[in-house]
């Protein structure tokens, strides 16, 4: 969200006001610092600046805190109603405008008109933008929203007496509940911030649309009221300093507005999507009881948080889910909560192609997920409050440093788990040590190993592999595809002898190679692999099955990353990345 501002917080003087009708000089004397400002705001030709310090003064006041364990009011400092009785007492042509805009901004009908009354009753010359303020129109409402849908900007265009324009913005943030996060004011018309927030933004996936009054005010109310009593409440610059303009600009929208309606998902529509999850390519190798498992805490984070979307992924929401949310809900053990990420990286990409989400947009979600990985595991391998004892502790209640339980079983350290997975990927520890970074040569097809009833069909096989690599891939892919079909005809020639079609088997050699190198998506997406073999990505996982055990390999035993236990079937510039990883993972542990 665009952050232009002039905004400065103002407090009242800490003290309660005395008794009796203060003089000008001790007036003056007693707050320079608010009657000054006023001054300053007056000889503005907008009211911008003074209504921004009322609000400002206004949500001092009423600070509206949530929290049960919060002590109460400071009694030094006055309230709205002690506040307005001080300046009804000061006869002063700054009081006067303070007293205008407080009629206005406050939303207390009784107030507005006791101030009302003093004010017609004073000879003070104050602008024609101040006198009529409650004249003020609505030119129109605008919803910018984000394709990904952290949240939602909602832009009101305010028309003042005096040819003066002011347009308010609220950002409402789905992640955290569908509540005010942060909201501003500009003195400028809305066609020209929305004009300079397209420049500024230059974003393809953002879009504007009319927004009808009535249902801004219901949203906006209601994230409003929503953030009131969220604790931690959320605080910038400008919120809530600038609530009660908000709140002001939001009651000159009419009534009987829709708010944000969210998605009902019932039990069949969730095992649907399951089924249809792990039934893609996407899914492959996952179906299996652990991730079952893992997608269902899923699903209900999709479902229950946030805009209860669950195929809207960002990183906003990766981080949520991997930061806190899941070592806070999920109580089980770090071995069980560790393939958590993976099942992420393949349930985004699902998500993502079933919304035909940008895949630039994919890859920033998908880095998410390695930004955050290493805290996670960080975190579900270390003593830390969960459930209602997470929640007390980020309330105040409880330290949130402990002491909690240590878990029963011992696990091994994040570093350690990792160079685990970089050991299988390429056949044990020596092999990671003496790991080189040659380039795969152009190595011709071994013929010798295979049983000769089986030649045709692989040369088959063969010929649409080869071509696949030459077309889309690279003399390395090649040699590593021939030796993955090498190995696997000859482990178990039944493959070869049962009848499929060559194209499948084909395309599942190449997916597997591609999954091993880590070509999906950054460089290539799946959909456009199969397409060049012409089948569709739901037959190609099952295919691979028995391709991978003939070479030693479980299928079920992915967790979304193929590891074919060798570093012959690797690129060298996989085989640079995983050396790469071996030092970081040493160095941390060391």
């Amino acid at each position: 969200m665009s952050k232009r501002t002039h905004r400065e917080k103002h407090r009242p003087a800490k003290r309660r006001p005395g008794h009796g009708k203060p003089t000008r000089q001790r007036a003056r004397r007693e707050q320079p610092d608010l009657m000054g400002d006023v001054a300053v705001a007056l000889a503005d030709d907008h009211p911008f600046a003074l209504m921004s310090l009322v609000s400002s003064l206004l949500a001092a006041l009423e600070p509206r805190r949530a929290s049960p364990f919060e002590q109460p009011p400071d009694p030094d400092v006055p309230t709205l109603d002690e506040l307005v009785r001080t300046f009804l007492e000061v006869d002063l042509v700054e009081t006067s405008a303070l007293l205008t805009v407080i009629a206005e901004l406050s939303g207390d009908d009784i107030m507005r008109r006791r101030i009302r009354r003093e004010i017609t009753q004073r000879a003070h010359a104050l602008p024609e933008w101040l006198t009529e303020l409650g004249k003020t129109t609505v030119e129109g409402v605008v919803e910018m929203v984000h394709v990904l849908g952290d949240g939602d900007n909602i832009m009101i265009g305010l028309y003042l007496p005096g040819d003066c324009a002011l347009s308010v913005v609220v950002y409402i943030d789905h992640n955290m509940g569908t509540l005010v996060k942060d909201a501003f004011a500009v003195p400028e018309p809305l066609d020209a911030l929305i004009e300079t927030m397209r420049d500024v933004g230059d974003d393809q996936d953002t879009t504007w649309t009319d927004l009808t009054p009535a249902d801004a005010r219901a949203r906006i109310r209601d994230a409003v009221e929503r953030g009131a009593i969220t604790f931690p409440p959320f605080e910038t610059d400008s919120w809530p300093a600038c609530r009660p303009l908000v709140e002001w600009a939001i009651e000159m929208l009419p009534a009987g507005g829709t708010g944000y309606q969210r998605p009902h998902w019932d039990a069949d529509a969730l095992g649907e999507l399951t089924e249809r999850f792990l039934g893609s390519p996407f899914g492959a190798g996952l179906d299996d009881a652990d991730h079952r498992g893992l997608l269902e805490s899923v699903l209900w984070f999709g479902t229950d948080y946030g805009p209860g979307d669950p195929l809207r992924w960002s990183p906003v929401a990766v981080e949520i889910l991997l930061v806190d949310w899941v070592p806070r809900k999920i109580v089980a053990d770090a071995a069980y909560l560790s393939k958590v990420p993976d099942l992420l990286r393949a349930f985004i990409r699902f998500c993502h192609h079933d919304r035909g989400i940008r895949a630039a947009l994919t890859a920033d979600t998908l880095v998410a997920v390695d930004i955050y990985e290493p805290e996670y595991q960080l975190t579900i391998r270390s003593a830390r409050p969960q459930g209602p004892a997470a929640l007390l502790a980020a309330m105040g209640a409880l330290n949130p440093d402990g002491p909690w339980p240590l878990l029963e079983t011992e696990l091994p350290s994040f570093p350690e788990a990792m160079l685990d997975t970089l050991r299988r990927a390429v056949g044990g520890g020596e092999s990671l040590d003496n790991l080189d970074t040659a380039p795969l040569p152009d190595e011709p097809f071994r013929w010798d190993p295979i049983p000769p009833d089986i030649h045709d069909r692989v040369a088959e096989v063969l010929r649409l592999v080869d071509r696949c690599c030459d077309e889309l891939l690279d003399v390395e892919y090649r040699t590593a595809c021939r030796r993955y079909l090498g190995r696997a005809a000859a482990a178990d020639p039944e493959i070869f002898r049962r009848r499929s079609r060559a194209e499948t088997a084909a395309a599942a050699i190449c997916w597997c190679i591609g999954k091993a190198n880590d070509l999906f998506p950054a460089e290539m997406l799946v959909k456009d692999l199969m397409g060049h073999f012409g089948i569709g990505q739901g037959s190609v996982s099952q295919r691979s099955e028995p391709l991978l055990r003939a070479i030693g390999v479980d299928p079920h035993d992915q967790y979304g990353v193929m590891n074919l236990g060798s570093p012959d079937y690797l690129t060298s510039g996989r085989r640079e990345r995983i050396r790469a990883l071996r030092d970081q993972y040493r160095a941390m542990d060391s």
